[in-house]
Parts: structure tokens; C-alpha cells; sequence
């Protein structure tokens, strides 16, 4: 699969092998994230249209487990990419490329969603917030069944049918929300 955001072009190939990715090693950074239980493995490649691939990563995950997927979230205007897939997040400067972070979840990633200029992850057990230049902002833990929505800046969050409301860029510890 290709696709491009905001002039950053993406190459994304998932195989279930160790085999290696033509044209990875031809990037100005590459990255290889791995799972000892992995059973897939997902190459992304990112750039410039002037500078392809500039970044390449290798992602070895095992999706099987709990059917946590990989996903990716660009924030153009900044140039930062998230990357989750199984238990592993990541973040990564696409321009120049560079990594910012590494993390893990206690059980495992779900999605990504961006909220103006907060980025939120959603895990088995987590909902943490980044701002869209990846630095962190708040992580709060959550436990099935769980939900939740932002409507003008406020997160309303549902954990188990307690209901909470708080601001995106504050976090569950800012209080006030009316």
C-alpha cells in the first residue's frame, strides 16, 4: 500500500516472514522494532518526494495476540509520525528523520486519533495524549469495557460506566470541565 500526507510519501508492506524489504537499507535512518512473539512483520517507508526513502522502519509484532493492529498517524504540519502496532508505540521526525520515542503498553495499542493539536492514543489499558510535536502531555489508565469522545476540547471518557470529563491538553488530573 502507498499513500502520501501532507507531501510525506508512505510505503507499507506487511509479510509474514523475516525477509527483508528491498530498498530499507537505502534510507537515511533506519529503525528495527521487534517482538519476540512476532508473527508479522510491517516495512514502512517515509520521505520527501526530494529524499526517498528517508526513513525506514522495520516492525517485526504478533497481531495474532489480541488482534492489536499496526497503525501509523502523520501530523504533517509538524512532520512527526506515530507508529503502534501490538504493544509497541513509537514516534519519529520524518524531516529530518530521527526517533523521539519508544514505548510500550501494559497489554496492547489500539488506535490513534488527533484532536487539534493533541494526538491520542488508545490502548487496551491506556488513553495518553501527545502534542502533535510528540512530546507527552498525560496517560491515564483505563480497563474494559471502555470508550470515549472529544467534542471542543474536552475528553469525555466511560470506563466501565464511570463517566469522567476533563480537557484534552490538561489530562484526568485537570479539573473544572463544566
Amino acid at each position: 500500500m502507498e499513500f502520501s500526507v501532507g507531501g510525506f510519501p508512505f510505503a507499507v508492506h506487511v509479510v509474514f516472514s523475516a525477509d527483508r524489504l528491498a530498498g530499507l537499507d537505502d534510507a537515511d535512518l533506519v529503525d528495527e522494532i521487534a517482538d519476540p512473539e512476532a508473527d508479522a512483520t510491517v516495512f514502512l517507508l517515509a520521505g520527501r518526494a526530494d529524499a526517498w526513502p528517508s526513513l525506514g522502519l522495520r516492525v517485526a509484532y504478533a497481531p495474532s495476540t489480541g488482534g492489536f493492529p499496526f497503525a501509523v498517524h502523520v501530523v504533517p504540519e509538524t512532520g512527526v509520525l506515530f507508529v503502534g502496532a501490538g504493544r509497541g508505540v513509537h514516534a519519529y521526525r520524518l524531516d529530518p528523520p530521527r526517533p523521539l520515542w519508544h514505548a510500550e503498553t501494559d497489554c496492547g495499542f489500539w488506535g490513534w486519533s488527533q484532536h487539534g493539536d493533541v494526538v491520542l492514543m488508545s490502548a487496551e489499558l491506556e488513553l495518553a495524549a501527545w502534542t502533535a510535536e510528540g512530546d507527552k502531555l498525560w496517560s491515564t489508565f483505563v480497563e474494559p469495557p471502555w470508550s470515549f469522545a472529544v467534542d471542543d476540547g474536552v475528553v469525555s471518557l466511560d470506563v466501565m460506566g464511570e463517566l469522567s470529563a476533563f480537557p484534552v491538553l490538561g489530562g484526568p488530573s485537570v479539573t473544572g470541565v463544566s
